[in-house]
């Protein structure tokens, strides 16, 4: 399969028509050189999903495309209640991975004499790095008030204020939770990973607003040029990594049950409905609450190290958000897996203090180049109201390490001043800028086609990562 086989509709919207048990068209946000650089394994996942039962309106990729686990990462898919399919595939197995934004009241000049010291004693606070935790484990209770309450169970203990909350998704917490639906093998691999950062494209980073697109939501966001900002991207670690992996055991044995047959087994799903669609749910929905709680003690780390370092002003939570993640909207289940939710001006999940300009989207970059804010426009139904995710890699992480050493990368942005924190070589090399897609392209798509808007550009000051 290539470009070829999809028709082009407008300068960033590409269709495949619906065919051979396809349900529904596949759609695929893209310019013509973006389009033709899409690995035809990930065009093909974009048809697949097309297949599954229930799904409405159109199978959907964003222009951060690239292949994934069943799904293509960058894609959303929306299904019938109760009667359409839920599938961990259209998640991932880093359920709620995801963002969030702290906003201080500096400007990067008057930050400038402690930023090396606050980008080092972030780095000694948040633990980062395979498999790496705190050091302190929970005991099995307290992950399963986390696996509940999420944010607020934190707030509560301390962690965070009410405002933090407010600007969360969801307000940090999922209704749907089911911890007794979690295995005993994640909750044990989730005691000690609240507030840790991980590995591979996770980051933290220390940024400067660049440039502001839109002031009128810029003002309603709190955000102001050169302002200095820190940006978080992780998601539930471990324990969402096993909560995948033993749901997609129990969904494959249970596909024939319930009659359902796709070309990809990875696209493994079950009724929404049924016994095992609503313990998936209520798993899902309990790691989405541990990634919250976990964005949430990361920022009380990185609080605190402000507060060492710096010693004055506050750090304001911005918004978090999820792009991977399944969740009820509108009578849908809609599958976001490296897509962000961005609801319109007016929609009542918006917290009130955004609700007139719309939600914030927050768009993370490649290491070492700009990251940026949108918000939700009502154009954006047609996608369920979301749009890209990132840069969206393009060569694979061993393609990236044959093609730059660490040490060459992290040379390469030292020269242009930016800090660089990380604990291992091969990280920065698999993680290097070449290694993804342009997020200047990928952000004009999502703006030009209507999916977000922009409204502030940030660039890199400092990076911190683990592995």
């Amino acid at each position: 399969m290539n470009a070829n086989d999809f028709k082009k509709i407008n300068d960033y919207l590409w269709e495949y028509p619906a065919q051979d048990g396809m349900l529904v068209p596949a759609r695929i946000y893209a310019t013509d050189e973006m389009m033709n650089r899409v690995e035809p394994d990930a065009l093909r996942q974009v048809v697949n999903v097309a297949h599954l039962p229930g799904i409405v309106n159109y199978s959907i990729a964003m222009p951060d495309i690239h292949t994934g686990y069943g799904f293509v990462i960058g894609g959303v898919a929306a299904t019938k209640v109760p009667d359409g399919v839920i599938s961990p595939g259209g998640i991932g197995y880093d359920q709620n991975c995801g963002t969030r934004l702290l906003l201080s009241e500096h400007t990067a000049k008057e930050m400038e004499p402690y930023l090396l010291k606050l980008a080092n004693q972030i780095q000694r606070d948040v633990p980062s790095g395979l498999g790496r935790g705190t050091g302190e484990k929970m005991t099995i209770e307290e992950v399963d008030k986390i696996l509940e309450r999420g944010v607020e169970y934190l707030v509560e203990k301390g962690y965070g204020e009410k405002e933090d909350i407010e600007n969360c998704e969801s307000q940090g917490k999922m209704k749907e939770a089911r911890p007794d639906y979690v295995s005993k093998r994640a909750k044990n691999r989730g005691r000690d990973q609240v507030g840790t950062l991980g590995s591979g494209n996770h980051f933290l980073e220390i940024q400067r607003v660049d440039e502001v697109f839109d002031k009128e939501v810029a003002k309603a966001f709190g955000l102001f040029k050169d302002q200095l900002v820190i940006f978080e991207h992780t998601g539930s670690r471990g324990l969402g990594h096993q909560n995948c992996t033993d749901y997609l055991r129990i969904m494959v044995g249970a596909m024939e049950k319930y009659g359902i047959k796709l070309p990809d087994k990875e696209l493994a799903s079950v009724p929404f409905s049924s016994k095992e669609g609503q313990q998936f749910f209520g798993a899902m929905a309990a790691a989405a609450n541990y990634a919250w709680a976990n964005r949430q003690m990361i920022t009380h780390f990185i609080r605190g190290a402000w507060d060492r370092v710096v010693g004055k002003g506050k750090l304001k939570l911005l918004y978090d958000v999820a792009h991977n993640i399944a969740k009820v909207e509108d009578g849908l289940v809609v599958h976001r897996k490296g897509a962000t939710r961005a609801f319109p001006p007016g929609h009542l999940e918006v917290p009130v203090n955004y609700r007139a300009v719309g939600q914030p989207a927050l768009i993370p970059g490649s290491m070492g180049t700009a990251s940026y804010i949108m918000v939700g426009t009502e154009r954006g139904k047609e996608v369920f109201y979301s749009t890209a995710h990132g840069a969206g890699r393009a060569m694979s992480r061993r393609a990236a390490k044959e093609a730059a050493t660490g040490a060459e990368i992290k040379k390469e942005l030292e020269s242009k001043g930016i800090i660089v924190r990380c604990r291992s070589m091969r990280g920065i090399a698999e993680e290097a800028p070449l290694a993804y897609k342009d997020i200047e392209s990928v952000v004009k798509v999502a703006h030009e086609a209507g999916l977000s808007k922009k409204v502030a550009r940030l660039v890199p000051l400092a990076v911190i990562k683990g592995e």
